[in-house]
Parts: structure tokens; C-alpha cells; sequence
């Protein structure tokens, strides 16, 4: 049955819900799993590795949160580091601007505002930008963060040149990046939670459809404008989020260091090396990347980048549907040779 028909054959929430649970058992227990691995290394390794293991997180859940809409749907944008720095700014202003009783009020409230701040954006340009198709949406998505990041340069309220010094959230008795690296792994797990949530709803099975022929999708009753609009606001707010978070890791913000157009061209990358249209293949791409760059390669300064590209290159010709796509088949051939 195509994405269509599924996602018209209907369902609560509540049920799809349980029906996605019930059929991804071996998934869950895995991702549970690594979640508990995952909260036990920073009690092993050095302060170098943590801060690669938090910059994992942040890309596997940036990646998590484009593919939303770039995964499911097939509309793929150059420009989502356009919340990342908007989140932050407005999180950045809220908590500087005014005096709170402390940094975690100041933070939360920010939050809300840089999440709010998002979610208005999206919802303001979702109908005329989400008619468009292709590269059209994608370049234009592009231009909408460098119309951001301009506005915030250019406008001295904005403090996108001086840039702005956000409070310390971590406890004395804690070290920083241990501190970030859990809360970018709550933001993580929160975030594949929602894609999860939305994948095996009729949102997702109605994002599929779009992405297999949106024409069809809407002649066959799939309201394919309101889903566009419902996934760009969510991927938006989730975007938004992970951003206000990496620039309290950071402690002090510009615009050059959060509106950077290698954070969108990155999560494309993660999402297509893992496999587009899944919610694990982001999670591979970005260890993958992760680890190439960070570790393996990150010592030789000028060629790394050649290095990494090159070889992005090779497995993306080896593994055109991604690492999942090309190991999901081999899977399946194994599992039945011994039934």
C-alpha cells in the first residue's frame, strides 16, 4: 500500500502510536539502549571526547529535525540555519535584557521566546515559500537566512556584531561541557521522541505520500498544504531549540557564529549519507561525519575537509538510498536465511 493509502486508512494518534511501538520493538530497546550508554560516557571519557560526543548529539538531532521536512516530505532546505540563529538571538536578548533571579528562569524564558520567535517566523512565510518546489524552495529557504543574518549585522539593537555574552547555566560543582553534553542529550532524545511520534502517525504516512507525488496526494484527500505547514513550524521550533542550546555552549554569540551556512549544508549531509526518509539514518550520517572529522581526520589540518569530501563521495555512490538503504536489504536476506 502506498503512503497515501495508509495514511487514509486512518487511526487516532493513540493507536498509530501504539501499532508504531508495537512494530519497532527491536528499534526502541535499541535506542534505549544507546541512550543509557550514551548517559554513562562522559564518566569514561576525556574532556576532548565529551565535547565530540556533544557535538554529536547536537548534529545527529539538527539532522533529526531538517529531516522532517527534507526526509519525509522531500522538501529540502539550505537555509534551516536560519532558526538556529534566530532561537539563539532572541533566547540571547531575553536573557540578557532584562535581570532574572537566576540563570535557569532567565534560560527557560528565553527558550520560550527563541521557540515562540521560530514558530512565528515559519508560520509567516510557510504558505508563500512551501508553494514552491525543488531547488526553487531550497534556494529560496537559503535566502531567507541570509536575510537574517544581514538584519541582525546591520541592526544594532540586535547585537549581531558585537555579539551577546549568555549566562552560565552549569553549576559550579560540574564542569560545562558535561553540563551541555546532557542537556543536548535531553533536547536529542526529546527530539527523536517527536520524530518517532510523527512517522508513525497520519502526518507521517501523509508526508511520505507528498514526497512519492504530492499532486496525487492531494487529489487522493491528503491535505498536503496544512501537513507541509504543521512539519515546517515543528521542524522549525525543534531547529530553533538545538540552536538556543549550542549557543549557551558556546557562552557568546555573533551572527557569523550561529547563522553559518554549513550547519544547514551538514544536516543534509548526515541525513543523506544515513539514509533520507528514516530517523536512524541522520543519527549513522552524523557519527559518521562526526568522527571523520573530529578524530580519524581532524589532525591533519588542510586536507581533512578534501579527505572527508572524497570520501562522502564514495559512499554516497556506493549507497545512493544511504547506509540504511544499502544495509536494510542485506539485513532482510540474512534474517531469512534462517528462517
Amino acid at each position: 500500500m502506498s503512503a497515501a493509502g495508509m495514511m487514509m486508512a486512518g487511526g487516532t494518534l493513540p493507536g498509530m502510536l501504539a501499532q508504531g511501538i508495537a512494530a519497532h520493538r527491536g528499534w526502541i530497546a535499541l535506542a534505549l539502549a544507546a541512550l543509557v550508554l550514551l548517559a554513562l560516557a562522559p564518566l569514561y571519557l576525556s574532556p576532548f571526547h565529551v565535547r565530540v560526543a556533544q557535538l554529536f548529539l547536537l548534529s545527529a538531532a539538527l539532522a533529526i529535525a531538517w529531516s522532517l521536512l527534507g526526509g519525509f516530505a522531500g522538501y529540502w532546505s539550505f537555509g534551516h540555519t536560519a532558526f538556529i540563529g534566530l532561537g539563539a538571538f532572541v533566547a540571547g536578548l531575553v536573557e540578557t535584557g532584562w535581570t532574572w533571579p537566576s540563570p535557569a528562569l532567565a534560560f527557560a524564558v528565553g527558550l520560550l521566546a527563541g521557540a515562540l520567535a521560530c514558530a512565528l517566523l515559519a508560520g509567516l512565510i510557510a504558505y508563500p515559500i512551501l508553494r514552491l518546489r525543488g531547488i526553487y524552495f531550497a534556494i529560496a529557504m537559503l535566502g531567507v537566512a541570509q536575510v537574517l543574518g544581514e538584519l541582525n549585522n546591520s541592526i544594532d539593537a540586535f547585537k549581531g556584531t558585537m555579539g551577546i555574552v549568555l549566562p552560565q547555566l552549569a553549576p559550579r560543582a560540574v564542569e560545562p561541557a558535561t553540563f551541555y553534553y546532557y542537556l543536548l542529550l535531553v533536547a536529542a532524545a526529546v527530539t527523536l521522541a517527536i520524530g518517532f511520534a510523527v512517522k508513525v502517525s497520519r502526518l507521517g504516512y501523509g508526508l511520505l505520500s507528498i514526497r512519492e507525488d504530492e499532486d496525487t496526494a492531494r487529489m487522493l484527500g491528503v491535505p498536503t498544504e496544512r501537513y507541509k505547514i504543521q512539519t515546517f513550524v515543528l521542524s522549525a521550533v525543534l531547529t530553533g531549540v538545538l540552536g538556543i542550546i549550542y549557543a549557551h555552549s558556546l557562552g557568546f554569540i555573533t551572527a557569523g557564529s550561529v547563522y553559518r551556512t554549513d550547519f544547514s549544508l551538514n544536516m543534509i549531509v548526515y541525513a543523506l549519507l544515513g539514509g533520507m526518509g528514516t530517523l536512524i539514518g541522520p543519527v549513522i550520517g552524523a557519527g559518521i561525519m562526526v568522527v571523520l572529522t573530529q578524530i580519524v581526520l581532524g589532525r591533519l589540518l588542510d586536507t581533512h575537509m578534501f579527505i572527508t569530501g572524497a570520501l562522502l563521495v564514495i559512499l554516497v555512490m556506493l549507497a545512493p538510498r544511504g547506509i540504511v538503504g544499502f544495509v536494510k536489504p542485506i539485513l532482510a536476506r540474512w534474517r531469512g536465511g534462517f528462517r
